[in-house]
């Protein structure tokens, strides 16, 4: 069997942007449709199913900073997974 390489300091410093970034549309998205749907109901069943996603994001972060701390303790920071609103990089669409 093949050993998998983990990721580098900088693989994850790519990835806790990228995440962070995720989230906060997943969370834009959230209170859009707050905002024109029910919230009980069929009506709701997309607002709860981001509220789902978000909150896979949020575990998969949390896992990963974990990780982090284990194989990079030197370059570790819990601003790597959860970077201030500027150091957060939007991808272009």
């Amino acid at each position: 069997m093949t050993k998998k390489s983990k990721l580098t300091a900088q693989d994850h410093a790519n990835l806790g942007r990228q995440l962070a970034v995720i989230r906060d549309q997943l969370s834009a998205i959230h209170v859009q449709l707050s905002g024109a749907y029910a919230q009980t109901g069929p009506a709701a069943l997309p607002a709860r199913k981001v509220v789902a996603a978000r909150k896979a994001i949020d575990e998969a972060r949390t896992a990963l900073e974990n990780a982090l701390y284990k194989e990079h303790p030197e370059d570790a920071a819990t601003t790597v997974y959860y970077p201030h609103p500027e150091d957060r990089v939007a991808s272009a669409d």
